[in-house]
């Protein structure tokens, strides 16, 4: 299950009973498995109880990197329903069941390494260039599609001979793509990516490509969800000219979407025109 999970580059949290008070069904070393959907696939904590309280602490673990320990409290009803009329710290969960323990869990996330793709157009660029170096002095795993590419910087790996509908390349939810294509494969390449459920999506262009290619998009069946979803013109706004500026101001909004819950500013803070 571990193998195949991180095969697939897919985050999770190992949840692990440290210790336990009382009268408690789960016991020290008993651990789960908890997926970013909420699933748990492997393991047993004593029962359903404890395992679904601890949902959503798992997926703030593995928004935050951090691991966490939490106490689990499996009161009577009249003692849960105490608990909901004061202040509980953050750690702390209260548990409705007729077992009357304390378990003390460790959660420990597993995230994969980030994966930075970065969709090329051939020849010398600058900025794909500084992309690279930048994004590989961050952590990230660097994955270069172009079919002839010229680079001071390299990439961790460089595809050359991926079709521009990306079904000879795998994709996964958790990855961050820039495309670099300079309007000569905008369309085909933003169509493909818009049937994968990315992390990130953004197109280096002027803001009057960007709307010419939203709208041929549109008109090609791309919903509008993904065309709200790009960033599109790329980077955050910090007045970038150079390519290393630029390559800074598109790192910054990739990293910042990684780091915010949700996704949620998905599309909102594209200002700058390259």
């Amino acid at each position: 299950m571990l193998n195949e999970l991180i095969e697939k580059r897919k985050p999770f949290v190992v949840a692990t009973i440290i210790n336990v008070d009382g009268s408690t069904l789960g016991k020290p070393g008993f651990k789960i498995i908890i997926t970013a959907d909420e699933d748990v696939p492997y393991g047993t904590l004593g029962g359903a109880c404890p395992e679904s309280s601890l949902l959503p602490h798992a997926k703030e673990v593995m928004r935050t990197g951090k691991p966490k320990m939490v106490k689990v409290f499996l009161e009577e009803a009249k003692d849960a329903l105490l608990s909901m009329n004061r202040a509980i710290p953050e750690n702390e969960i209260h548990v409705e069941t007729f077992c009357g323990g304390v378990m003390d869990i460790f959660l420990e996330p597993y995230n994969p390494a980030q994966r930075l793709v970065i969709v090329g157009q051939g020849g010398k660029d600058d900025v794909q260039d500084a992309l690279i170096r930048q994004a590989k002095l961050l952590g990230y795993q660097v994955v270069l599609l172009d079919h002839s590419p010229v680079l001071n910087n390299q990439p961790d790996e460089v595809l050359k001979d991926v079709e521009d509908d990306l079904s000879n390349f795998e994709l996964y939810d958790s990855d961050s793509v820039v495309v670099l294509t300079k309007g000569a494969r905008d369309i085909p390449i933003l169509e493909a990516l818009s049937r994968r459920n990315l992390r990130y999506v953004g197109l280096m262009a002027s803001k009057n490509r960007v709307r010419a290619d939203k709208e041929q998009l549109g008109s090609r069946g791309v919903s509008d969800e993904f065309l709200g979803s790009m960033f599109a013109p790329i980077g955050i706004d910090i007045g970038a000219i150079t390519p290393e500026e630029i390559a800074m101001s598109i790192m910054g909004q990739v990293v910042k979407v990684s780091r915010t819950p949700d996704g949620e500013q998905k599309g909102k803070h594209s200002k700058i025109s390259h």
